[in-house]
């Protein structure tokens, strides 16, 4: 496939998934997602090291969601007219230095500058990964491309992040983070050699509801509003903000609420069942997103949605395991059919609104995240456990209210199409 001025269009002459290519942007999803919520493993060892108290700490994690959020909207605008491959490998670059200033941060200043600095890089990173899948995909198949590349964020969550722990508790957080960094190079290498080249992003299309110039200069400039605008993205990042808040809510503080029923000391287990069931709903969703993915949103949030309400009703052991399947199993697919809706809305005026829509998901994405753990904490505080899992209940069920509701320009289920002899 060459470089062109916009999306290649042979897609359609491809036999399968391009699997190396597709798994090395699966792999930058999973180490720049993993590393967002690193410090929270490794919390203890990087506060004693540091001289730093355990909240100053944590703001890591606040630091490098926002460094996400603030710039990757206005990044992706920016960079719009650039060849995707270049741009990408730059983004990692950068997060590469980023990630390794952390890793030999000497004081607790540098740290929250690599921090934000990864942040940054992340955010142009994941702003670029979905639209890349989407057009290196063959045509029909791009729905599982962006399964597969997206794969990167449960399994980030579910495996990565205890992984991550152990080294850190093993010998050091800085050799946690150390070891991101050769990840990342290795990666780096992996997309030089195995993901094709693709252009900037086509022109966005004339639409007689949204008149104005289809020039790319035009569409790389397009304002938060003018993408929300777009026919179904709304609704979708109302179901993004939501859906992600109501998750991190939980999640940040699933801890707690394990030790209040008497399961603290099974929290690695039950997370664990969380992890393979988000395994699971990932394989499950990745084979049937590119025709029915509003059936499988619609599944997704009311799964969620009974999981948190029967953590807020009950501690009961045996509920608790349940729930932690269901929740896995609503959550795991998510990214994919969120990240998948939001580029088929944007495709309808062009892939340079599609990676619009993008970077507005990536930004709300992380504000939600970072809102989450702030929200669970005075929850947590003030109103307890049950608390905390009955607004990720909440969220939930205005998710699947969203969802539902938004039946005619965002998550469409897609026809079969013939079968010719």
């Amino acid at each position: 496939m060459t470089t062109t001025s916009c999306d290649p269009q042979p897609r359609a002459r491809q036999s399968g998934l391009p699997w190396s290519a597709l798994l090395a942007l699966g792999t930058a999803v999973f180490i720049t997602s993993l590393t967002e919520t690193l410090p929270a493993g490794v919390l203890p060892e990087m506060s004693a090291s540091l001289g730093t108290s355990s909240g100053a700490t944590g703001q890591a994690v606040t630091v490098y969601a926002a460094g996400t959020a603030l710039t990757a909207i206005p990044l992706a605008a920016a960079t719009a007219s650039v060849p995707r491959k270049p741009l990408l490998l730059g983004a990692m670059a950068v997060f590469l230095v980023a990630n390794t200033l952390t890793a030999a941060a000497p004081g607790y200043a540098v740290l929250l500058a690599g921090r934000f600095l990864a942040g940054v890089a992340a955010g142009l990173a994941w702003a670029i990964l979905a639209g890349y899948a989407r057009r290196i995909a063959p045509a029909g198949m791009e729905g599982r491309a962006i399964a597969v590349a997206m794969a990167g964020i449960p399994v980030a969550l579910s495996l990565g992040v205890p992984a991550g722990t152990l080294i850190g508790e093993q010998v050091g957080w800085r050799a946690a983070f150390g070891a991101v960094s050769v990840v990342t190079l290795a990666v780096i290498g992996w997309i030089g050699a195995s993901v094709p080249g693709v252009g900037r992003p086509a022109p966005e299309k004339a639409d007689t509801n949204h008149p104005g110039p289809a020039s790319a200069s035009a569409s790389a400039k397009s304002s938060l509003r003018q993408t929300l605008a777009v026919p179904g993205v709304a609704a979708i990042m109302a179901t993004v903000t939501t859906f992600v808040l109501g998750h991190t809510i939980i999640y940040a503080y699933i801890a707690p609420y394990l030790r209040h029923a008497g399961l603290g000391a099974a929290t690695d287990a039950v997370l664990l069942a969380f992890g393979v069931a988000c395994l699971l709903s990932i394989w499950y969703v990745g084979r049937h997103v590119d025709r029915r993915p509003r059936t499988l949103t619609v599944a997704d949030a009311a799964l969620f949605t009974l999981a948190t309400a029967a953590l807020a009703v009950t501690t009961a052991h045996a509920i608790v395991w349940i729930a932690a399947v269901l929740w896995g199993l609503g959550w795991g697919g998510a990214p994919t059919l969120l990240q998948t809706a939001a580029g088929q809305a944007g495709m309808r005026r062009g892939s340079a609104a599609a990676d619009s829509a993008q970077a507005v998901l990536v930004t709300l994405w992380n504000a939600a995240m970072a809102l989450g753990g702030i929200i669970g904490g005075l929850l947590l505080q003030s109103a307890g456990v049950s608390a905390v899992a009955a607004s990720a209940a909440a969220l939930g069920a205005v998710s699947l209210l969203i969802v539902t509701g938004a039946r005619h320009h965002a998550f469409r289920n897609i026809p079969a199409l013939p079968t010719h002899p």
